[in-house]
């Protein structure tokens, strides 16, 4: 149907050499914006015609003026009614079949002079002729106009009044034939293909214009995981809190800087390969990467204390300590930041934070993987005590929008005291933990050099807990794996850790 309106304009063109689309529409009597349309379409296919889009002004009937152009005019229909010689009670009015347009014709006829009243009469007021016969212009002019012709500016300002016509604007194309006027109507091709090129028909088509405006298709971006955008929520908090990020690239590390410097003993459970992934290539670490002076002394607490400690009272071994596995902690990281920093020739007070992955043989489930991320803050300064670790605490996860804390007595190999926090569930309805901290023993720090008055206070907790709150995930798989919805990637709005 399109494809043959657009040939209709075109031999119509052809032949009166200029068309009008809103006139030539009258003409065929259907809608004008097919033509609008078709024209289009015909631009598109290049210079085939050249069309200028035109407005112009125009009176059209009314509802009511359509009416009184097919029966006639209110006034006109009333004063027929009226007997000649006996006239209309005017309580019958209504009852004529100009129902409650009687009214309005019988002012409209008083108005013209075409009737009179007589209030004296028998029987009530009565209407009467007061000329033998009228000439409804009303009706004349609004069929004047519905038919095209001109109406004196006074008549129109009369029916316009009575809201019997409105103005219409009216936007239409004036077509001509184009430079490359043509009745083959052809779409241009928009590519030059394969196909084009092997058949050699490309020689004999047209093509599309090359649009060097256009801004084309966009190109595909990365998305943050939902895990990195939490993520950076934390770092966040830590930079404005004055922490200084650590390095976490080493995922290899050795027993050594991962379990014997923190102060935990060879034989403890979590150096069992059902808790921890030791490599087998390469086996062990170099004796260059620990220093032989810190080892003796991580030996000597170990087996025989010092510092007020009795240490274990084991065998300590290097072949034990150089074994080399995946980190179980980012404290293995901690660990080889505050050696150096007790290595500087004068303390100085500092605080750490790393935010990276670890990993630990665990069974699979819904809340457990073998690789997840560890969030951790280290203080080191002079005189530290409890009420400093509770403290930047509380200004830590007040930031995260976490007013309510318990802290429960806890064990770590390498922290005593240690405290494990626990923050109160709005949803759940309950206390839950949320984090492990604690204070480092000396048996850890005194062997690598720091004053006996200096002391480490730490945290740490977990990446993935939070984010699947804050995400709505029910199940870690779905967060981390092969079996993650990268539309779920895309599409999640950006984190933000706040009290809602």
């Amino acid at each position: 149907m399109s494809k043959d309106l657009d040939l209709v304009i075109l031999k119509k063109v052809d032949t009166d050499g200029c068309i009008d689309t809103y006139k030539l529409s009258k003409e065929l009597e259907q809608d004008h914006q097919l033509f609008v349309g078709a024209v289009k379409r015909l631009q598109s296919l290049g210079e085939i015609i050249s069309a200028n889009l035109e407005q112009s002004e125009r009176w059209i009937l009314t509802k009511e003026g359509l009416l009184m152009a097919e029966n006639g005019s209110h006034e006109a229909n009333l004063f027929n009614s009226i007997p000649p010689e006996t006239g209309l009670l005017q309580s019958e009015m209504q009852n004529l079949p100009l129902g409650k347009n009687a009214k309005i014709g019988f002012s409209k006829a008083m108005t013209e002079g075409w009737v009179r009243i007589d209030k004296t009469a028998e029987g009530g007021p009565r209407i009467f002729r007061k000329v033998e016969s009228i000439s409804d212009h009303v009706n004349e002019n609004l069929v004047a106009i519905q038919n095209g012709q001109k109406v004196e500016d006074g008549k129109i300002n009369d029916l316009k009044k009575r809201k019997l016509i409105t103005k219409e604007i009216i936007k239409s194309y004036s077509v001509k034939k184009g430079p490359a006027f043509t009745l083959t109507i052809e779409k241009p091709e928009a590519d030059l293909t394969t196909d084009l090129l092997m058949s050699g028909s490309w020689k004999t088509k047209t093509f599309k214009d090359y649009n060097f405006d256009a801004l084309g298709i966009p190109p595909t971006c990365g998305h943050l995981h939902p895990l990195l955008k939490v993520r950076t929520q934390y770092r966040q908090i830590f930079l404005e809190m004055g922490f200084t990020e650590m390095p976490t690239n080493n995922f290899v590390e050795s027993s050594f800087w991962n379990f014997d410097a923190l102060f935990q003993p060879q034989q403890h459970p979590a150096r069992d390969a059902h808790d921890t992934f030791f490599l087998s290539a390469p086996k062990e670490a170099k004796l260059q990467e620990m220093p032989e002076e810190y080892i003796e002394k991580v030996k000597t607490i170990h087996s025989s204390g010092g510092h007020g400690s009795q240490g274990y009272q084991y065998d300590w071994t290097i072949d034990e300590a150089k074994k080399n596995l995946l980190r179980t902690h980012t404290t293995a990281v901690s660990t080889r930041m505050l050696y150096k920093l007790a290595k500087r020739e004068r303390f100085t007070p500092a605080k750490y934070f790393s935010i990276d992955r670890v990993f630990r043989n665990e069974s699979l489930d819904a809340t457990h993987l073998a690789e997840f991320h560890q969030i951790e803050g280290v203080v080191a300064d002079r005189d530290l005590s409890l009420g400093h670790l509770i403290g930047i605490l509380h200004e830590f996860f007040r930031k995260l929008g976490i007013e309510k804390l318990r802290f429960k007595p806890a064990f770590n190999p390498y922290t005593e005291p240690s405290m494990e926090i626990f923050s109160y569930h709005e949803g759940l309805k309950k206390w839950v933990e949320i984090g492990n901290s604690g204070i480092f023993r000396p048996e850890m720090l005194l062997p690598m050099g720091f004053p006996k008055n200096v002391s480490v206070i730490a945290w740490g907790l977990s990446l993935e807990r939070p984010t699947m709150i804050k995400y709505g995930i029910s199940n870690i798989r779905d967060l981390i794996g092969h079996k993650i919805d990268l539309e779920m990637v895309q599409k999640n709005p950006i984190c933000r850790l706040d009290e809602s």
